[in-house]
């Protein structure tokens, strides 16, 4: 299946507002969100999360290496491109970067422990095991922490249903330096 990336111009009408308004505060509207502009209610559950989730109080770097982790697991190319060019405009050292994209945890104790805990939300479907929800509050998550690490896996695993079912959604120009071939 291969969506169309809609301009606010093509769009279904129920959309149109929502692309301007990720617009005006990405001063673009990426390629994900234009394919699934498609669907207005798809859109708008797309936009909700991306609000909810740059809203709270996690540390940016913590969101982002979260969205990584779970973009792995998910087999997400876009989602892994996307956080890895985060992450790295946020100045986590391309070693960190890559280690996480290769499924390995990163040797930062506190980027571990939100890795590890985002990997198990996906992976174990919430059954996360005492000992890293252990680690993830030794290393200073508070309970909100760690649900807005359940937000952002929520998010992440949203955008990598959506591009593993139409096939990969071409990347944005400045995601390619960070293009990932999966697993």
């Amino acid at each position: 299946m291969k969506l169309q990336i809609h301009t606010a111009e093509s769009a279904p009408e129920g959309s149109k507002a929502l692309m301007e308004g990720i617009a005006a505060d990405l001063g673009f509207v990426p390629n994900l969100a234009a394919a699934v502009a498609a669907s207005p209610t798809l859109l708008t559950a797309f936009d909700a999360l991306r609000r909810a989730v740059g809203a709270g109080g996690l540390e940016p770097a913590y969101r982002e290496v979260a969205g990584l982790a779970t973009g792995v697991a998910a087999d997400n190319a876009y989602g892994v491109a996307f956080h890895s060019t985060v992450l790295s405009r946020l100045g986590v050292a391309d070693a960190e970067i890559e280690r996480m994209r290769s499924g390995h945890t990163p040797s930062d104790p506190h980027y571990a422990a939100v890795y590890l805990l985002a990997q198990a939300v996906v992976t174990e479907r919430g059954k996360v095991a005492d000992t890293i929800v252990d680690r993830a509050t030794a290393a200073g998550l508070t309970a909100e922490q760690i649900l807005e690490v359940v937000t952002e896996c929520v998010f992440a695993s949203l955008v990598g249903i959506v591009d593993n079912l139409v096939g990969r959604v071409d990347l944005d120009p400045f995601l390619q330096p960070r293009a990932w071939a999966g697993r």
